[in-house]
């Protein structure tokens, strides 16, 4: 219990085209690949900071 397997990503994955349908799921993937973009970003550290701690 608590791994993942193929059924259940397909189960999920399933739902997922269920709830939003096709169209939506490209739309979710740009915008959570722009916010993990986004968070990348703002957790680097940059030298001048860096030099100042």
């Amino acid at each position: 219990m608590g791994k993942l397997g193929i059924t259940e990503i397909l189960l999920i994955l399933l739902v997922v085209i269920l709830l939003f349908g096709g169209r939506k799921i490209p739309e979710l993937m740009k915008g959570i690949g722009q916010g993990l973009k986004e968070f990348k970003k703002a957790s680097r550290v940059t030298p001048e900071e860096e030099q100042k701690e």
